[in-house]
């Protein structure tokens, strides 16, 4: 019942602004219906990003569609928020229902304040923040140790090559130890990262680089993730454990595999001598990290909820939604992505990468 009535949310919020914006533009008819069915044409876009569809076409061609669909969302989320907040205000008599109806001031004013905020947005998107954190290890280490770590890439027909190795140039330019990457490298198909090759990319980095699974590995074929982590010289951790000097970095299985190992029987692979680095895709049930006695949790996953106000919504519904935590011994950091799913836009939330540094 919830799912189809969230499932039929986007839909309502569509006709919705469909409404509003046939009786807000000054126009014919069969101008106001030629822009009511672009705005409809550019959101069911969206249904042919999900389905697997954008393979098939030519990797430029499949790239706009993919920006155009995911883009037309968020638009319409905003344009929904716009239009209730005039129809409250109509309803409160602080607005004039004349604004709402064949209104040129009121369409150019709403199209000027929406431009400003989307180029922003994408303006920030674009803008990667490095996160500096200091770490204390209560355990004997022989050096102090630099990583880099970052989660939810969402390589693939938004996010291509061409970011791809400005995100590693940023990482070598910190001269790591370790990379460690939290999931969602992939976004929802690893067909437009072998046509680009970005392997050759993450074969640049300078560093060895370790990474769980994110549920976006699954949406985009397990398997074939797995072979590009091969390719790309992507040590993934599945379910199991390596150790890098002082350090064991212990990588679960995404919970999207039901299935996967219980957190105290992977420990039993785990040298807890050393300083324990655990990477979880998502940042569910954080306690189970501090019970087992984990040094440091990176996840990722959220995004922060990449646009506000649904940064509210992650935040509600997560322990840490985003940044730095603490249970007990055991300090987490969830981060909000170095990439983004679906259009370029940051509005409220930023996208990131942490340069930690473990100290003696």
């Amino acid at each position: 019942m919830w799912f189809l009535l969230i499932a039929l949310l986007p839909l309502l919020g569509l006709a919705y602004v469909g409404w509003h914006i046939w009786v807000l533009l000054p126009l014919a008819g069969v101008w106001k219906g030629m822009i009511v069915a672009a705005g409809v044409a550019c959101f069911l876009l969206l249904f042919l990003d999900l389905s697997g569809t954008l393979e098939k076409f030519p990797l430029a061609v499949s790239q706009v569609l993919y920006e155009v669909g995911t883009s037309s969302l968020i638009v319409l989320l905003y344009l929904v928020m716009a239009f209730l907040v005039l129809d409250v205000g109509r309803i409160l008599h602080l607005v004039p229902s004349s604004w709402l109806y064949a209104n040129w001031v009121t369409a150019t004013a709403l199209l000027g304040l929406l431009f400003t905020v989307f180029l922003c947005g994408h303006i920030h998107y674009k803008e990667k923040v490095r996160v500096p954190l200091n770490l204390q290890s209560s355990k004997h280490l022989h050096k102090d140790y630099t990583l880099v770590m970052a989660s939810d890439l969402h390589l693939g027909f938004h996010n291509t090559r061409r970011d791809l190795s400005h995100w590693v140039d940023l990482m070598n330019a910190e001269h790591p130890d370790l990379i460690l990457i939290a999931g969602d490298i992939i976004d929802i198909s690893v067909q437009p990262l072998l046509e680009e090759d970005m392997a050759a990319e993450f074969r640049r980095l300078t560093a060895p680089v370790y990474a769980c699974l994110g549920n976006h590995e699954y949406y985009s074929g397990e398997p074939r993730a797995q072979q590009f982590y091969r390719e790309a010289g992507i040590r993934l951790l599945r379910d199991s454990c390596a150790a890098m000097g002082d350090l064991c970095i212990i990588g679960r299985d995404d919970r999207t595999n039901r299935h996967r190992m219980a957190l105290p029987e992977l420990m039993q692979q785990a040298d807890t001598t050393k300083y324990c680095i655990l990477l979880d895709h998502q940042p569910y049930a954080l306690e189970l990290a501090e019970q087992a006695g984990i040094d440091f949790q990176l996840s990722g996953h959220t995004h922060e909820g990449q646009i506000w106000p649904v940064s509210w919504i992650t935040h509600t519904l997560y322990e840490c939604a985003w940044g730095c935590h603490q249970r007990g011994q055991t300090r987490y950091y969830v981060s909000s992505g170095l990439g983004i799913w679906g259009g370029k836009f940051r509005i409220g939330t930023q996208s990131e990468y942490v340069v930690a540094t473990i100290e003696r």
